[in-house]
């Protein structure tokens, strides 16, 4: 797996991807694709200091299998941000997004220095919480209310990993010092 920022030039595939996705995001995201303005809209906000956005994408043909998306980013006494993402069906259940969100979390803490991710879940998301489980992060807590899907405000848990607890950081810092 890799992970790079999202450019223009992704638009058709990943209208492609949301198209091929929609009944399994749906539920989930609510719409699923974007027009061409949305989607420079998107990335000029992708622009500003306080968003990053990626793609992952397989190693061998770059062929995007998922998106992670850090929002919100916090500086200062906080150095936060929260995570959005989504898997695509035509590449489901593979571990990619295991992976991928495991190195745009890496990149986060290392990359851009930031001490905490947030990721908050519809509580029946299986899929989405275990793949929550399986990179580290730690359920906190239940946001009553907290998101407007579909027309409905939605329940979500919320989970969070910090650069303390993350374990691919650790891993990688030992593995770093026995070099």
């Amino acid at each position: 797996m890799a992970i790079r920022h999202v450019r223009r030039e992704d638009y058709e595939e990943r209208t492609a991807l949301a198209r091929a996705s929609a009944t399994m995001m749906q539920r989930w995201l609510g719409a699923s694709t974007q027009t061409a303005e949305e989607f420079d809209a998107y990335l000029a906000r992708l622009e500003q200091p306080t968003h990053e956005g990626f793609v992952i994408c397989l190693r061998t043909t770059g062929e995007i299998v998922g998106g992670v998306n850090i929002n919100n980013i916090v500086r200062g006494a906080l150095q936060s941000g929260t995570l959005g993402y989504t898997a695509y069906a035509p590449t489901a259940g593979h571990g990619y997004m295991t992976e991928g969100l495991g190195l745009v979390v890496l990149h986060a803490f290392e990359g851009l220095a930031l001490h905490r991710l947030e990721a908050n879940i519809q509580p029946d998301n299986t899929p989405s919480l275990n793949l929550v489980k399986r990179v580290g992060f730690q359920r906190e807590g239940y946001s009553a209310a907290f998101q407007l899907i579909n027309g409905v405000w939605t329940d979500h848990e919320r989970w969070a990993v910090t650069a303390e607890t993350y374990p691919g950081l650790r891993l990688q810092r030992s593995n770093n010092q026995e070099v």
